[in-house]
């Protein structure tokens, strides 16, 4: 990334960007799920990579579904996992979280962190999430979701975009009616 790219990061998220790989990557966001207090990273991370993500309390996925940001939805009041995980790396997914975790899936999809985003106040789901799936991650979650696309169509709004609490960064191919709704569902008025 850029200095220039990490700058309008910086801005529009609020935060200090953090230059790293994830298992010698650039794909940090399928390989990395994290809330304020901790975060899942794939077996392939590196020690060097490792130190980039203290002080946060981290979980090294011993599991082969080791795409943590794409298959962990989180964010500060819960987390939805991929129905794959067993009761230990789940418990050990919600621990380092300090959050309570549970199983689901968005649009059928077990890949739940690629089909949404989730911050503390609201979460953007895949277009074909049921009422009921939307209603689980609501209650998981503890904010309102609601369905949207990204970047000129595309359903797999994790994928698409990173987003807290202060603000997103969205692909340059998101049209205005996405935008509108990223904006409405993550409360960014």
């Amino acid at each position: 990334m850029s200095g220039k790219a990490a700058r309008i990061v910086e801005e529009a998220l609020g935060v200090r960007v953090v230059r790293t790989t994830i298992g010698s990557t650039n794909v940090c966001g399928s390989l990395l799920a994290m809330n304020s207090r901790g975060a899942i990273v794939t077996g392939f991370v590196g020690t060097d990579e490792l130190a980039a993500l203290k002080p946060l309390s981290v979980y090294v996925l011993p599991h082969r579904l080791n795409a943590a940001g794409n298959n962990v939805l989180c964010n500060d009041r819960g987390a939805i996992a991929h129905p794959g995980y067993d009761d230990r790396t789940l418990r050990a997914i919600g621990e380092t979280l300090g959050v309570e975790a549970v199983r689901g899936t968005l649009a059928g999809m077990r890949t739940v962190g690629s089909a949404g985003v989730a911050t503390n106040l609201g979460v953007l789901a895949h277009p074909h999430a049921t009422e009921a799936e939307l209603k689980a991650v609501q209650v998981a979650l503890q904010v309102p979701a609601m369905i949207t696309t990204a970047n000129y169509g595309t359903a797999q709004v994790g994928a698409c975009l990173v987003a807290n609490s202060k603000g997103a960064v969205l692909g340059t191919r998101t049209t205005p009616i996405e935008i509108g709704r990223i904006e409405e569902g993550l409360r960014l008025y």
